[in-house]
């Protein structure tokens, strides 16, 4: 089987100005390589609708199988991620999503705040998305649920 291939995209005006580093990016694909993940280099994108949606189509397009989008998910006026992401998504993990969340408010109140979506480009198939807000302590607990499942989720495109 080919070595499963990851794209981390950071939507964050602060992070691309150098205001801010880039440490839930790092923490994704720390923890994606700790997986056996080929993870591209990072993309760091600014907030709002289309710069998301161009790095979003991009690595689903390439055929990326699993992309990682941090960062607006909250509910600020460039928070666009979770708008952009269902655009994608053909098979929605809401059971994932209330594990992510559920996680998550065991570290911070916080954590309801974040409007993070997970789900499959096909059924069947194609890429695995999963968003998240933009700290290293919710992408600790979106992966906490999800890693340990990519094999589930991988076996589901038929392999």
């Amino acid at each position: 089987m080919p070595q499963r291939k990851a794209q981390v995209i950071v939507s964050s005006d602060r992070i691309l100005a150098g205001e801010k580093p880039n440490r839930a990016g790092e923490k994704a694909a720390e923890i994606l390589r700790a997986h056996d993940i080929d993870v591209a280099p990072p993309r760091i994108v600014p907030e709002g609708f289309t710069p998301v949606d161009e790095a979003l189509r991009t690595a689903v397009d390439t055929g990326t199988d699993i992309v990682v989008v941090i960062g607006g998910t909250g509910i600020g006026a460039t928070n666009l991620t979770p708008e952009v992401t269902e655009r994608y998504i053909k098979a929605r993990l809401y059971g994932l999503e209330t594990q992510v969340l559920l996680r998550g408010l065991e570290s911070s109140p916080k954590a309801g705040l974040s409007r993070g979506i997970i789900g499959m480009t096909e059924h069947g198939g194609g890429s695995l998305i999963i968003t998240c807000a933009s700290s290293t302590g919710a992408v600790a607990d979106a992966f906490g649920v999800i890693a340990p499942l990519f094999a589930d989720v991988f076996r589901s495109r038929g392999e």
